[in-house]
């Protein structure tokens, strides 16, 4: 059972979706008990880091996912998920992420020709041997929406990058800990192969 983890700012069905997809079962929930029982869990989102972070806190969900960290239980933060997962964002000036990895997100610098939000498909470089890009070929491509980007301060925990602007983060790694700034949900077959890794990790 993978449990997505619900504070008001996630695109939830269409994770859960794309888990029916590849024929696992989830559960949308906040309940401590039931996160914590599942096998896997996954932190979406859109919108604004400083909300995003408050409404975590307001339901004591900052404390289960570092519990749930803890544990290596296997965790994918997607999207504001990632962003989450770190420091603290350029969007929202002295809040503080969950600082389970170190990093920064900085906002996509201005460069003419070039929209922000960065909206559309993108060619990933893989490094580092991620265990969710298993079996994928060298730049597949995957579907961004974001202003910011992560500067990981350590490049050993990236596993994918792309280039919008500027050299970004696309994808972590670290223990039992991953994350994208991508959506796999949105991401068609290459988005569900993610997923699917991502669901195997830890079976047998």
């Amino acid at each position: 059972m993978i449990a997505i983890i619900d504070y008001g700012a996630g695109n939830l069905r269409s994770v859960e979706k794309a888990l029916t997809a590849i024929g696992e079962e989830s559960i949308v929930t906040r309940d401590r008990h039931e996160i914590l029982n599942a096998d896997k869990v996954i932190l979406p989102g859109v919108g604004a880091f400083g909300d995003a972070m408050n409404s975590l806190k307001k339901y004591e969900l900052d404390k289960v996912i570092h519990e749930v960290c803890d544990m290596d239980k296997p965790f994918l933060g997607i999207c504001l998920g990632l962003q989450l997962l770190f420091e603290g964002s350029d969007e929202s000036q002295g809040v503080e992420g969950l600082h389970v990895l170190d990093g920064q997100i900085l906002r996509i610098p201005d460069k003419e020709g070039l929209k922000i939000p960065h909206i559309g498909w993108n060619s990933l470089d893989l490094q580092n041997n991620g265990r969710l890009f298993k079996g994928l070929s060298e730049h597949p491509y995957v579907y961004f929406v974001h202003s910011y980007y992560l500067k990981a301060a350590d490049e050993a925990i990236v596993t994918a990058t792309t280039e919008y602007s500027t050299h970004i983060h696309a994808s972590v790694e670290k223990n039992n800990v991953f994350a994208c700034q991508f959506h796999p949900e949105k991401s068609s077959t290459v988005g569900l192969s993610i997923l699917k890794n991502f669901a195997g990790i830890g079976e047998a």
